[in-house]
């Protein structure tokens, strides 16, 4: 069934910006599937509500990036959850996607997220955002970045970011993995650093890059990047080429993961890109942990009680 209520948001798909969302993460620390773990009344998922937000902004095309051997779960769980007047489609992320050429791993765990945006270079022929499926982003952050994406060029080495603070992207349950981020005057990108355990204790935030690391404090209001950013099709060409400089190193065929943020800060870096950071007043949450979900659902409740979004989400036959 067509929800009409979306019909006014569809005209010209083709030439809109695309959302690419990430779902092929292994859930190490949350235990699970989370990318299909229900939180809505009529079992959305927190994709879902991501999706509703973007074609309500202004976007076209969604691709998801999952797992192949999601792949029944996933579409019962979420594709067939979304009305058909959307243009919805999954293409998978493997150790073979899009490899140069073949290696030698017993490795399990995917390339990384730069890796996982590559994967959707197939269905993906216009400037598009790319996004986690187990983070609520907000609902101002989609129409915060749609204006650029609606100016970009297909091969601009111009990119986009959308800025969190620091503080609000935190969990209660343990430790995240982010981004942290300077600019200059001109609100440009020039370093983006990644740290793998974020984590508020006895009132401060720390972070450190491994469990053993001495911790370093950062101020609550530290920009921070959510794996939310404006890209175009020249940016596949970037990651083809880094992908292939990764896999010459025998080391990073172990765990090691070819990610976003530092891909674009190497670029920055050799002034082969520029990043812009669109700052939001969203409010994000997420499930890292599988403690978080109770919040998680609470919050969408409460976003249901306030009217942001219809329960259910769509009406379906």
């Amino acid at each position: 069934m067509i929800d009409s209520s979306l019909e006014d948001f569809m005209s010209n798909e083709q030439n809109k910006p695309a959302l690419v969302i990430m779902a092929a993460g292994m859930g190490s620390r949350y235990g699970g599937i989370k990318q299909i773990d229900p939180v809505g009344n009529y079992g959305e998922v927190i994709l879902h509500y991501s999706v509703y937000d973007a074609v309500k902004a202004g976007f076209g095309k969604i691709v998801f990036v999952i797992r192949p051997d999601i792949e029944k779960d996933f579409v019962e769980a979420v594709m067939n959850k979304i009305p058909s007047n959307i243009d919805t489609s999954y293409v998978f992320q493997t150790l073979e996607s899009e490899l140069p050429h073949p290696v030698e791993t017993k490795r399990t765990k995917p390339w990384g997220t730069a890796h996982a945006t590559l994967c959707s270079s197939s269905v993906v022929d216009t400037p598009f955002a790319v996004i986690n499926a187990d983070d609520y982003y907000g609902v101002e952050v989609f129409s915060d970045v749609i204006p650029f994406l609606n100016k970009m060029s297909n091969d601009s080495t111009a990119f986009a970011m959308a800025g969190y603070t620091l503080s609000k992207t935190l969990s209660d349950n343990g430790y995240v993995s982010r981004g942290l981020c300077k600019t200059d005057a001109h609100n440009l990108l020039t370093s983006i650093v990644e740290w793998e355990r974020i984590e508020r204790v006895n009132g401060k935030i720390e972070v450190r890059h491994k469990e053993d690391d001495d911790p370093l404090f950062v101020k609550d209001d530290e920009l921070t990047s959510m794996n939310f950013f404006c890209l175009n099709p020249m940016f596949f060409e970037k990651v083809r080429a880094a992908f292939r400089e990764f896999l010459k190193d025998p080391y990073n065929l172990g765990k090691n993961e070819i990610y976003l943020p530092i891909l674009l800060g190497e670029l920055i870096d050799k002034g082969e890109a520029t990043v812009e950071v669109i700052p939001t007043n969203s409010n994000w949450f997420g499930m890292t942990y599988i403690e978080d979900r109770p919040k998680v659902k609470r919050a969408f409740k409460k976003l249901i009680d306030e009217g942001i979004y219809p329960s259910p989400l769509w009406k379906m036959d």
